[in-house]
């Protein structure tokens, strides 16, 4: 798909607190409540901690191919069964919702997909931009925990920043007090936006 948005531009908007699901841009605006942050990891100064070495380790075997978005039977298939065991049924999921949120974008964005042999066991969208790369969503295998596809997919993304040379890796946003949304501090160094507009680094409490 040909973007329709000005290199930079989502960047600009990333570092105003605005996500993209699909062709919306939004920002969470809550009374009383300002507790998503965007995060993002400074890729340059970023080293693995032991369990995420482990992490590595334990992937090696698996192939990564980097290419266009291409929505698959296969992929959907994935797709589903990941949320059955994540979402607990509270997202959308019909074939027209899937591509809608994952695979129909302004911007430039590439798939990542991951296969141990022949058989699909995650993919990733990603939006590159000149000077950023942000994770779009990850879905993978639910029957193989042990792997922690979700963390590898993360580390794999940061390789992939250094590979651009790029200088930030976004990952969407952090909420302190939601587990699944507060794993994104164990990448660090880490950034987080606060109320001011300002990148700070993210301290541990």
């Amino acid at each position: 798909m040909t973007a329709s948005l000005s290199p930079g531009l989502y960047h600009s908007l990333m570092d105003q607190n605005f996500r993209r699901s699909g062709r919306l841009f939004y920002r969470p605006t809550c009374r009383q409540c300002d507790q998503c942050q965007a995060i993002r990891v400074p890729v340059g100064e970023f080293r693995p901690d032991r369990a995420q070495n482990r992490c590595l380790r334990r992937n090696r075997d698996l192939s990564v191919e980097v290419g266009d978005p291409d929505p698959s039977a296969e992929k959907y298939d994935l797709f589903r069964r990941y949320l059955d065991t994540r979402h607990d049924g509270k997202m959308a999921d019909s074939p027209r919702e899937f591509v809608e949120f994952l695979y129909d974008s302004p911007i430039v964005t590439r798939e990542v997909v991951f296969r141990l042999g022949a058989g699909l066991v995650g993919a990733a969208i990603i939006d590159v931009e000149p000077k950023a790369v942000s994770t779009v969503y990850c879905f993978f295998e639910p029957d193989l925990p042990e792997r922690s596809l979700g963390t590898f997919n993360i580390l794999w993304s940061i390789a992939y920043c250094r590979q651009l040379g790029v200088p930030h890796l976004y990952l969407g946003y952090y909420v302190r007090d939601c587990r699944k949304m507060n794993y994104k501090s164990r990448f660090r160094p880490c950034e987080v936006l606060d109320v001011d507009g300002n990148w700070k680094r993210y301290l541990p409490v």
